[in-house]
């Protein structure tokens, strides 16, 4: 089990120079967690897409329905107290420290490429790249992380 921050979302989702980095990342881990919020996070990167040009509405609005269907299930409460002292102890946002309450609370890591996160919290966070040379080989799964 990992939590991932919205960027492995967007990266997985929306094609990409990482797309192929998250989804062997969902290959080779597929116990996806995260905290609500990333819902709202994944929406104002769709927005910000179609206003640079990236995705028409309706495209923007396919990305959404497939992330909510793949990744709703994995939504995490976060122990909102935690965060708050993440956030204060740390002058990072209270958005953020979600992503390292969670895998605090859940005993495992944060999978970012977030370098603020990477630097302040360096053993609750790993990039794509670190966390899968401690990974063992793939497991046999479609493209939305369900063991064939």
């Amino acid at each position: 089990m990992i939590v991932v921050d919205v960027n492995i979302v967007a990266y997985f989702l929306i094609e990409g120079e990482k797309t192929t980095s998250a989804r062997e990342l969902l290959r080779r881990e597929p116990d996806w967690r995260l905290p609500a919020l990333w819902r709202h996070e994944y929406l104002n990167v769709l927005a910000t897409f179609v206003r640079k040009g990236g995705a028409t509405i309706a495209e923007a609005q396919s990305l959404w329905r497939r992330g909510v269907q793949l990744l709703g299930p994995r939504e995490q409460s976060v122990d909102m107290e935690s965060a708050l002292v993440l956030a204060t102890d740390n002058q990072i946002s209270a958005y953020d420290a979600q992503y390292s309450a969670l895998p605090q609370q859940l005993r495992t890591v944060c999978i970012t490429e977030d370098q603020r996160l990477l630097k302040t919290f360096p053993t609750l966070t790993r990039t794509m790249q670190a966390f899968a040379s401690f990974l063992p080989p793939p497991v046999d799964t479609d493209e939305d992380g369900e063991s064939k």
